[in-house]
């Protein structure tokens, strides 16, 4: 027994040695083998564990967004330049800009404001705020029967005035009356079907009357707006 086993020792030692050689080996890949140690592309993506690389490791545009899980990338570790406008702020932008354009023309508006009731409307360009209304500061270029008149100032969302306002107004700075006088919305007589004067306001500030036919200049006074 005590032969055998002298007679198997040499053997023995080798298989043991060459044991020991091979854990040492394995040991030392264990522990040397690092990302370093790695030639470039010779790992397949299949072969990585789990969270085992870092993505500060990754080269920009290696791992394409449908391969991204969900929740794995934060509003921190996205560039924001290289975003495009999504829908929602497209039409963001737009009621901004409705919006700006709405405040535009009321800034304008409200320049010549007027008050109304205790609340506060303004005038369109062109127009001054007086009596509660929008009043037109220049005449007509053009003259008109009364009818024509009257009919011209409601086709653009007025009328013509009152007689004795029209007076008035004509007394504010930088108005100034027709020399033949304009059209006020009063008829001042009645003589029969479409037979009827209509009062008048002259350039030396009188209130006077000529007959509907005539063509006289006007001005259109028009609700205040909101």
């Amino acid at each position: 027994m005590g032969r055998g086993i002298r007679r198997q020792g040499p053997a023995l030692v080798v298989a043991i040695a060459a044991l020991v050689a091979a854990l040492g080996g394995s040991v030392y890949a264990a522990t040397k083998i690092d990302g370093h140690s790695v030639k470039v592309g010779s790992l397949p993506g299949n072969r990585l564990v789990s969270r085992s690389l870092p993505a500060n490791r990754l080269a920009p545009g290696t791992i394409p967004a449908n391969r991204l899980a969900p929740g794995s990338l934060t509003g921190k570790q996205v560039d924001a330049a290289t975003l495009g406008q999504v829908p929602s702020a497209v039409h963001a932008d737009q009621a901004d800009s409705a919006r700006e354009a709405g405040n535009a023309r009321f800034a304008t508006a409200a320049g010549n404001a007027a008050s109304v009731n205790g609340h506060v409307a303004g005038c369109a360009p062109g127009t001054r705020a007086f009596a509660g209304a929008c009043w037109e500061v220049s005449f007509s270029q053009a003259s008109a029967t009364a009818p024509m008149a009257a009919r011209a100032c409601a086709e653009r969302g007025g009328e013509l005035p009152d007689a004795l306002a029209l007076l008035v107004f004509a007394q504010q700075p930088g108005i100034g009356i027709a020399a033949e006088g304009e059209w006020s919305g009063d008829v001042s007589t009645f003589a029969g079907p479409n037979v009827y004067g209509v009062t008048t306001v002259t350039p030396a500030g009188k209130i006077d009357s000529a007959p509907q036919t005539d063509d006289l200049n006007y001005r259109c006074v028009y609700p205040v707006l909101g």
